[in-house]
């Protein structure tokens, strides 16, 4: 398996630090939003980068933070008049519930900025005895001119960037030295050795990793515009603070996502939320979409190529059902066309995990599937396939649908959407409970104790 290294420029063997261990941390959201189709696209990339490692069979540890402590939280509660931890908490919940319907399940643990203060207030004390980092009268800062491999990320020469700078602060001693704490008085700010404030952005992802990985782990992930100066500085603070280099083996990048060949952004109007987007569209349908194109390949979206997604998705669905119908109808268990129809899976699975192997390249692998229901649909024309050959091609459609986080059967899909409606019941109650409304809550469970469905309040 070789995987695109950011740093090296070029596709390398996957070879995990440990043998078998797979330590993965991807940059989450700053929730000051609600999270948008851009943050779909990459947490759908890595998702199924995570199912396909899980599939070779590596142990994986799948860690996300959430940036719940920020200035443009802040500056969000205060235009709403709401408090910043709670304004926090509301779009961390939306954004649970936004990756959860678009299958996005495979994250390990989420460490929050907040939960994580002294873990960061030690690093930064760290990285202050070491020298790397020092105190003004308006916070810490690190010194880029002290890590002598400052931009080997992003290939920037940190001399040329400084001259073109302007330094907004000067108290600094170079215009790029990046806030580790901000000296702050006004609420939200918590005490440190340097006084009240709250922590710079870069130090907290890499306090959490240190926490969890250690000074060292395989796989950093997140968007191409996170390399620099985001992913540039926390190479600085880790390979600093712990001595161990390099700090990550394989970093990957998601490519940008485009609205109708624009930036997305909110004063162009193009800026969607996926709770926007899925209430016209099956989330499926979106993940089909983002899995049509590299996930290092810019991608441009349009309701033309979410209807294209849609209607691929359908010829697989129609497929599934037609395997169903065969099953039950009475036809021969085997014929003479069999052994042709299992070398035909073989080199279909073959093909397909092979461009997985190859950087997780999806599209390719799609591309291997849709020739695989082409040949299979002109079996069933032909009377050609007999039963146990359609079990084989649903074994192999499961693998597929595991692996890409896509839901090929038409029956899993109905349920998955019953399971749905359900949860949006249980939060109506909740919601109406907390109201005191408890007449209408308890309509509510026993209604749906009369379909089967036991509702417990523990």
């Amino acid at each position: 398996m070789k995987i695109y290294n950011t740093m090296t420029r070029k596709k390398e063997e996957f070879k995990p630090l440990n043998e078998n261990r797979v330590k993965m941390f991807v940059c989450g959201p700053t929730v000051y939003d609600k999270s948008h189709i851009g943050h779909g696209r990459t947490y759908i990339s890595f998702d199924v980068i995570a199912r396909y490692l899980k599939y070779k069979g590596y142990s994986l540890f799948y860690l996300q933070n959430i940036t719940d402590i920020d200035d443009k939280i802040i500056k969000r509660a205060n235009e709403l008049g709401i408090e910043p931890l709670k304004l926090a908490k509301e779009n961390e919940e939306l954004y649970f519930n936004d990756m959860e319907l678009l299958s996005v399940t495979n994250v390990n643990f989420y460490a929050r900025a907040m939960e994580h203060l002294n873990e960061i207030i030690n690093q930064i004390q760290t990285l202050i005895t070491k020298g790397f980092a020092y105190e003004t009268p308006t916070g810490v800062y690190f010194d880029e001119f002290c890590f002598e491999d400052f931009g080997k990320l992003s290939n920037r020469n940190i001399e040329e960037l400084n001259v073109s700078r302007v330094n907004p602060d000067p108290t600094k001693r170079n215009p790029g030295d990046f806030a580790l704490w901000k000296k702050r008085e006004e609420e939200p700010a918590w005490d440190s050795p340097w006084g009240k404030g709250r922590p710079g952005w870069h130090i907290e992802d890499t306090a959490i990793s240190e926490t969890y990985f250690g000074g060292q782990f395989d796989i950093h992930g997140g968007g191409l515009d996170l390399i620099f100066p985001h992913h540039e500085a926390e190479i600085a603070q880790m390979e600093s603070a712990t001595d161990k280099k390099p700090m990550v083996k394989y970093w990957m990048h998601t490519g940008f996502l485009n609205v109708g060949g624009e930036k997305m952004s909110k004063s162009l109007g193009n800026f969607i939320t996926i709770e926007k987007l899925l209430k016209e569209y099956d989330p499926q349908v979106f993940r089909f979409f983002v899995l049509s194109t590299h996930y290092r390949s810019p991608i441009d979206f349009s309701d033309e190529a979410l209807q294209q997604s849609e209607k691929s998705l359908k010829r697989i669905h129609k497929l599934m059902e037609t395997i169903e119908e065969h099953l039950e109808m009475d036809i021969k268990q085997q014929n003479e066309n069999d052994n042709k129809y299992i070398k035909l899976i073989e080199n279909t699975g073959k093909e397909f995990f092979k461009a997985m192997d190859n950087d997780f390249n999806t599209p390719t692998a799609l591309s291997a599937l849709f020739n695989f229901i082409r040949d299979v649909n002109k079996g069933i024309n032909h009377g050609e396939i007999s039963k146990n050959v359609f079990k084989e091609i649903k074994l192999l459609f499961n693998e597929f649908g595991y692996v890409l986080g896509l839901t090929f059967s038409i029956k899993s899909s109905k349920i998955d959407s019953a399971d749905e409606i359900v949860n949006i019941l249980v939060d109506i109650r909740e919601k109406l409970r907390k109201k005191k409304d408890y007449e209408l809550a308890d309509e509510i469970r026993g209604r749906l104790k009369d379909i089967g469905i036991n509702l417990e309040d523990k």
